[in-house]
């Protein structure tokens, strides 16, 4: 494994983390042995970052987690996110209030079974509540010694400058990959220039390119990816033949086509960590192995091209979801 800096001021952290699997879990079920292995396998193969949320599986993946780590918990490192909910009625909310950040917090502490998190993100910037009081409230959380380290997700440069002034932050997480490039125009420059690192989630576009889904058939009947644009049929078939393309590079050069777009995430700088979610060991090993994947400027170039930002049909995700994004 090789290892890159979390920032300008935190820890050293694996080049691919694990991020969450896209089938839930639930716990006593087959899949928990299975998603115990996959986190056994990853701390073997040199993983040390492993990403949670309160929202995850309404909490279950982060009791899952905890569990998995718990004989090698002083050697990983774990971040967990709070402010990202889903109400009743299927709608999203967020709350970046002092108080609820507080609260979310020790649950989140008592769910993963630890006395610290490692790294603590703000899920989703609240709009309604000034980004200094949500971190400061996070920084409060450092001081008692709960937190060692914060973040954000899909804030937009702005609210990045201002949180970051109000305390150093050491990575935003965001989606990432051949799929979604709008980042590298504002976002990627910004976290460069604060010394903040950059987490890639999605890396692999949700599946799509690892090329296995061709049709929304390939989907699971309650699969969330049903409802995001880009699966739409209507997208998905245009999308595909951009994969393909994918496909035929990777083939070229002995590899799969997921290691392939790893390895082109990887190859846009040492500020940029994927996390790869997955349940399953074999899955796991082959993502891993993308971090000794070789580019060539050449290929780089070319990947570029055929993924050039507005190449892919549909948005990355539906308009109600974008809303609550880069605020």
């Amino acid at each position: 494994m090789k290892y890159r800096q979390l920032g300008r001021n935190g820890p050293s952290v694996s080049a691919i983390g694990m991020g969450r699997g896209a089938t839930p879990v639930k716990p006593g079920e087959p899949l928990e042995a299975e998603f115990n292995k996959a986190i056994a396998r990853a701390y073997e193969l040199g993983i040390n970052f492993f990403d949670s949320s309160d929202a995850y599986w309404r909490g279950r993946h982060e009791e899952l987690l905890g569990r998995a780590i718990k004989g090698f918990r002083d050697k990983v490192l774990i971040t967990s996110k709070f402010g990202n909910i889903d109400l009743p009625d299927g709608k999203k909310a967020t709350n970046g209030r002092p108080e609820y950040v507080y609260e979310c917090c020790d649950a989140s502490l008592k769910r993963l079974g630890v006395g610290v998190i490692d790294v603590y993100f703000l899920h989703r910037v609240d709009p309604n509540v000034p980004i200094e009081e949500t971190i400061g409230a996070m920084a409060r959380l450092v001081e008692q010694g709960k937190v060692r380290w914060i973040g954000v997700c899909e804030a937009a440069p702005a609210t990045l400058r201002r949180a970051h002034m109000t305390y150093p932050l050491v990575a935003l997480q965001t989606e990432y990959s051949l799929w979604f490039r709008e980042v590298e125009r504002e976002i990627l420059p910004a976290c460069r220039e604060l010394g903040i690192a950059y987490i890639a989630y999605a890396p692999l576009g949700r599946g799509l390119l690892t090329g296995r889904i061709r049709s929304v058939d390939d989907l699971p009947p309650n699969d969330r990816r049903r409802t995001h644009p880009r699966f739409r049929p209507e997208n998905l078939e245009k999308n595909v033949r951009l994969v393909e393309q994918l496909e035929a590079m990777a083939r070229g050069q002995g590899i799969t086509t997921a290691q392939l777009a790893l390895a082109w995430v990887l190859a846009q700088g040492e500020n940029v960590i994927p996390i790869p979610g997955t349940n399953h060991v074999q899955n796991l090993e082959l993502n891993v192995a993308a971090v000794d994947v070789a580019l060539s400027h050449e290929k780089v170039v070319r990947l570029n091209e055929i993924f050039a930002v507005g190449a892919g049909a549909g948005k990355r995700a539906g308009e109600n979801m974008l809303k609550g994004m880069g605020i």
